[in-house]
């Protein structure tokens, strides 16, 4: 009796394990976010500046949501944010231009912020996260 119990512990905590790794490596993918594809950086070539491959296509992406539009584009791996355009009531905050890995820009609107960031999936850009807060009352 003590053998299955202790079976179907080890075969319980394989399953969590296996569950989880898939559930974090293939859900980025079904989302559209999180690093895939041969363009991710390798962390020793990611310091320094970026510079993109001069053979590399230009594939731009305007994304758009409540707070206005981020115009990025992708050169092969590297990423620039060309333009951010805030929605009426919104501001913004800032944006990074690039080159780099990846380009975030933050708008905010009263006490709210969203911060986009973007990376360069095999050349297309990608929304790699997307970061909402609300400023706690100064009360």
């Amino acid at each position: 009796m003590l053998g299955y119990v202790l079976a179907w512990l080890v075969a319980a905590a394989v399953s969590v394990t296996v569950g989880v790794f898939a559930v974090s490596s293939v859900g980025a993918s079904v989302r559209d976010r999180g690093p895939l594809g041969n363009d991710v950086p390798v962390p020793e070539q990611a310091e320094g500046p970026r510079s993109p491959d001069p053979d590399a296509a230009v594939v731009g992406r305007t994304i758009e949501d409540e707070f206005g539009t981020f115009e990025v584009e992708c050169r092969g791996a590297v990423a620039y944010g060309l333009a951010a355009t805030p929605s009426a009531g919104w501001r913004v905050v800032s944006y990074e231009q690039g080159p780099d890995d990846d380009v975030d820009a933050v708008f905010a609107s009263g006490d709210r912020s969203i911060e986009i960031e973007v990376y360069c999936n095999q050349g297309r850009p990608v929304i790699g996260d997307r970061e909402e807060k609300t400023l706690p009352d100064d009360d």
